[in-house]
């Protein structure tokens, strides 16, 4: 009765969860051009996924397995029947694959050819993260148990809370919850002490995991999406923001009927809600006048895209920042790979792969 209550007054008031105030991109967060004045690659079409395998950076491309050569260049390594939603590695030479038809496979290693469909009695809906834990053991992000990855803006417009963590024995195909009804998990990272980090994207946090089970939010309230996780040097990670937060889009996931029609009757393409690019067609709702004066960008313009990476130390604080800000091209950053020779970032909302200097 209380938490009914509670909610009841949020609502009168604007407070709470019916808040639409959105915490400040200030401090470690601040705004730079870092990502768009980055090194250019390579051009190429929705890069993701970015893993350094056998000595080589392999990313996906759609269906599209590939590599980044030395010299710069994209070399086809193989095509797949769907889209690739995510890619892990390990020294062992196995490589994991989470496709979106609903599953994974493993290549090379001492379980080379395994075929996973579903994990335990969990089907395999939308893989979106994973990491080895050890040759044998593979810890998976399932986002969403109703809408596949294609599917995210849905998924967010309707409040999805169906995604979990699994850990997979991969000899015996035993499978263990770690957490469930998560609002898209899309990002998970090993701790040092033997608990993961897990991104929660639709409730903009990042959770630790404990061994024994208990769940701690480390780092709340961000001013974007965050999704994968990626460790750095020493204990660092690397979170990967895919679009921001903006009080226009928290005001429609608030006006319910609103949010209902723009699902019946708009592609999903043209929603109020969060994109991967730049905005690039006469059926954007917001453009025009409402974005730009005299050909400039309007400094109080929302962007339902930006380009973001985020620095973590080993407690999940937030202590440095690249971006690509609205007016930029680089964005929907999915994922990225320190290197000797910098951080390279995959811009799938801006087609190109680049390397910024950190």
């Amino acid at each position: 009765m209380g938490n009914v209550f509670t909610r009841y007054i949020d609502r009168l008031r604007g407070s709470g969860d019916a808040a639409i105030t959105l915490p400040p991109m200030d401090g470690a967060l601040r705004p730079n051009n870092r990502i768009e004045e980055a090194e250019l690659l390579v051009s190429t079409e929705a890069p993701d996924n970015l893993v350094l395998h056998d000595g080589k950076v392999l990313f996906s491309s759609g269906s599209s397995l590939r590599c980044l050569t030395a010299d710069g260049q994209v070399e086809e390594l193989d095509a797949t029947d769907s889209t690739i939603e995510f890619l892990t590695s390990h020294p062992s030479g196995a490589l994991a694959i989470g496709l979106g038809a609903g599953r994974i496979e493993i290549r090379g290693g001492p379980h080379d050819g395994k075929r996973l469909s579903a994990l335990g009695q969990t089907p395999i809906v939308a893989p979106s993260a994973a990491v080895f834990v050890d040759a044998d053991t593979l810890l998976i992000c399932l986002a969403s148990r109703q809408h596949a990855m294609g599917e995210w803006k849905r998924d967010l417009m309707t409040f999805g809370a169906t995604g979990s963590v699994m850990k997979i024995d991969l000899r015996t195909e035993e499978a263990i919850c770690i957490a469930q009804n998560l609002a898209f998990p899309s990002g998970v990272a090993l701790k040092p002490d033997g608990g993961i980090l897990v991104s929660e994207s639709w409730k903009h946090r990042v959770l630790s995991i404990a061994e024994d089970g208990k769940i701690t939010p480390v780092l709340d309230e961000l001013p974007g999406y965050p999704s994968r996780l990626v460790p750095g040097a020493g204990n660092d990670i690397w979170m990967c923001v895919f679009a921001p937060r903006t009080q226009l889009i928290e005001f429609v996931l608030r006006e319910n009927e609103y949010r209902k029609r723009m699902i019946a009757e708009i592609d999903p393409e043209y929603w109020l809600a969060p994109s991967l690019h730049y905005p690039n067609s006469y059926l954007e709702p917001m453009q025009g006048g409402g974005l730009k004066q005299l050909g400039e960008l309007k400094p109080w313009a929302p962007s339902r895209s930006i380009g973001l990476v985020v620095r973590l130390d080993g407690e999940g604080t937030p202590w440095e920042s690249l971006h690509s800000r609205a007016d930029g091209r680089r964005h929907g950053v999915t994922s990225c790979l320190p290197t000797d020779e910098g951080l390279v970032i995959a811009s799938k909302g801006g087609d190109a792969i680049v390397r910024a200097i950190t």
